[in-house]
C-alpha cells in the first residue's frame, strides 16, 4: 500500500482511481462493507483504490476540545486498510487552507485534478466544503460535470441499528467490549511500543510491559482481561490496566499490560493488546498493598477467564475478581 502524505506529493501517475474518503475511525464492519464496495467496483474498471484520510480530524481541528476520542491511532488505521487491500491512502493535512476551499474547489483541486477520480463512494451523510456546504446530491452534480460516479455507501446494520464509530464508542466507554466486538468485527485493540516505565509493577511483583497511549483522549479505561501479540505474531494472554494510575498520583494516560505466566522482553518492541473483557474501573487505593491484594484478584480473574475459553465454559472471569 502507497500512503501519499499531502495534496503536494500527488503526481500524474496517481490520476485515475476508485475513491472513498472519510475518517474510517475504528475500521468498523460498516467501514468494511464501503472498502469492499470500493474494491469491487474498482476492479470493474480496472482501477487502483484510493482512500483519502484527514489529519487532524475535521471535528478535532475545529472543536480540538469536545473531539470524540479516536478509537484508532493514525499507525493503526494505516496498517488496518493495508490489511483490507487497499492500494493508495492519501492523507491530507486538514487546516485552515484546507477547510476553506469551498465545495466546488474541493472537487476540482483534490478530486479531479489532484486524484483523477473516476468513481467515488462516500457515506450518505458525507459532507464537504467549507461550512460543510457539499451534500451527496451536490456532489453527484459535480461528478456529472466532471465525469466520475458518484454512490452513496451502503447502510450496514447489525442488531437493527447503523454501525458507527460512535456507537462502538458508545460501546467501549460502557465497558461492553463484546458488544464493541460485535460492532468491529473483531476484538477492541491498540497497539504501539513497550516503552521503560518506573518499574513499579516489578517491585510489587507483577512486571508489566508499558505502552505509552500518545492521543488526547482514550474511549475506554479500567482494568481487563487482554492478549497481547508480540512482534513474532505470538499470542499471549494478559491482563491490562488503562489509566492514570491514581494511586501513585499519575498523570499520564497509560496503557499497562502483565503477561500471565510467562516472561518476555518486549521493550522498544511494537506490540498489539486485545481488550476481551472489563473486570473492573480505575480506583484509588489507600495504599500500595491494597493495591497489590487487588491486582492478585484481578490476575485471578484473568486466568479463570483463559481456562474458561479454553474448557469451553462461560463463567463470567469476574466471578473470582470480586470476592
Amino acid at each position: 500500500m502507497e500512503l501519499i502524505r499531502g495534496l503536494h506529493n500527488l503526481r500524474p501517475r496517481h490520476r485515475g482511481c476508485a475513491v472513498s474518503i472519510g475518517n474510517f475511525d475504528g475500521l468498523h464492519l460498516g467501514h468494511q462493507a464501503v472498502l469492499g464496495e470500493l474494491k469491487t467496483r474498482a476492479r470493474a474498471l480496472g482501477l487502483p483504490t484510493l482512500v483519502m484520510l484527514f489529519e487532524p480530524q475535521p471535528r478535532e481541528y475545529f472543536r480540538p476540545d469536545t473531539a470524540p476520542p479516536r478509537l484508532m491511532r493514525l499507525r493503526e488505521k494505516l496498517a488496518a486498510l493495508r490489511e483490507q487491500g487497499i492500494d493508495r491512502v492519501l492523507c491530507v493535512r486538514f487546516d485552515a487552507r484546507f477547510a476553506a476551499l469551498t465545495p466546488e474547489d474541493f472537487v476540482q483541486r483534490v478530486l479531479v485534478e489532484g486524484v483523477g477520480a473516476r468513481y467515488l463512494v462516500v457515506g450518505s451523510d458525507f459532507r464537504f466544503g467549507r461550512e460543510r456546504r457539499g451534500d451527496l446530491h451536490l456532489l453527484a452534480q459535480l461528478g456529472t460535470r466532471y465525469g466520475f460516479e458518484v454512490a452513496a455507501a451502503p447502510t450496514f446494520l447489525l442488531e437493527g441499528e447503523r454501525v458507527s464509530s460512535t456507537r462502538v464508542r458508545s460501546a467501549l466507554a460502557q465497558g461492553d467490549l463484546a458488544a464493541a466486538a460485535r460492532l468491529l468485527g473483531r476484538p477492541y485493540s491498540i497497539c504501539g511500543r513497550v516503552v521503560h516505565g518506573n518499574k513499579l509493577g516489578r517491585q510489587l511483583g507483577v512486571p508489566t510491559a508499558n505502552i505509552r497511549l500518545h492521543r488526547r483522549r482514550v474511549p475506554i479505561t479500567g482494568i481487563f482481561v487482554a492478549a497481547l501479540t508480540a512482534a513474532d505474531g505470538e499470542w499471549l494472554p494478559a491482563a491490562a490496566s488503562i489509566g492514570t494510575r491514581p494511586t501513585i498520583g499519575g498523570t499520564e494516560m497509560l496503557l499497562e499490560v502483565h503477561l500471565l505466566d510467562v516472561e518476555r522482553d518486549l521493550y522498544g518492541t511494537r506490540v498489539a493488546v486485545e481488550l476481551l473483557q472489563k473486570l473492573r474501573d480505575e480506583q484509588r487505593f489507600a495504599s500500595l498493598d491494597a493495591m497489590r491484594a487487588r491486582i492478585m484478584q484481578d490476575l485471578e480473574a484473568a486466568r479463570l477467564y483463559f481456562f474458561n475459553r479454553r474448557h469451553g465454559t462461560s463463567a463470567p472471569a469476574t466471578r473470582l475478581s470480586t470476592q
